[in-house]
């Protein structure tokens, strides 16, 4: 962190620390001198594991096993989900409404839109009100509907459209409840992982990311952060990104 957003001695959490980005962060935070404890969650809840990182295990579309894990993590002062999906198993985007599929919808809500918000819940719902938390869930720009120039992308679109309501939904009311902690959606840019991989042959080397760079670039946003950035959508460059 780059800033006096998160203090000395500062917890953090991981969710999806198995993916590209959520790996990346993971390392990244241990690295991190003032960062003292990471956990990292996973749906096995296996490796990575070190000094600082202690995994566990969570199911993202079981919300009993989210109840759990943020039981198990208690009161991080960072919690970042990175996780998503845009294809995987059938799920693909849609370039046509003929294409348009309600299973197919009802993962990608599931994945990209409930499963941060019921984590989100089970964080806020156990943090003292004094506590400040600062909440990061992995979103993207195609989310934007006032950027949405080309259509397709059903799916992913609307879910990460939901996504960013939800956590403008949440800022509304932690400005309430706990009014230190802070709450974004973050566009991480076109970072070369396997969600993305099919889909970069139009992205030019100096916007295509290694997870690495974009970790960094997420957390340095990360630490300029607060509570006035409640309820935006933020990109890997700091700047805020319309509804």
């Amino acid at each position: 962190m780059t800033s006096n957003s998160l203090p000395d001695g500062y917890t953090a959490a991981v969710f999806g620390a198995s993916g590209g980005i959520g790996a990346a962060l993971v390392a990244e935070l241990a690295a991190d001198p003032r960062c003292v404890i990471v956990r990292a969650g996973s749906r096995r809840g296996g490796p990575p594991a070190g000094e600082k990182i202690l995994p566990f295990a969570f199911d993202l579309a079981d919300t009993s096993s989210l109840a759990q894990a943020a039981e198990t993590v208690g009161t991080p002062d960072l919690v970042l989900v990175a996780t998503g999906v845009l294809h995987a198993d059938g799920l693909q985007p849609e370039k046509t409404l003929r294409a348009l599929d309600a299973a197919t919808l009802e993962r990608a809500f599931a994945i990209n839109a409930i499963g941060p918000a019921m984590i989100a819940k089970h964080i806020f719902t156990r943090a003292p009100r004094a506590s400040r938390v600062v909440f990061g869930a992995l979103s993207a720009k195609v989310g934007s509907i006032s950027d949405n120039r080309l259509g397709g992308w059903y799916n992913y679109r609307a879910s990460k459209a939901a996504l960013n309501q939800l956590v403008r939904t949440l800022s509304v009311e932690l400005a309430r409840t706990h009014p230190l902690s802070v709450c974004v959606a973050l566009h991480p840019g076109t970072v070369d992982t396997p969600l993305s991989r099919p889909f970069q042959a139009g992205v030019g080397p100096d916007k295509l990311f290694s997870p690495q760079r974009a970790a960094q670039q997420l957390l340095k946003v990360l630490g300029e952060l607060g509570p006035d950035s409640s309820g935006r959508l933020i990109g890997w460059d700091g700047r805020e990104i319309s509804p």
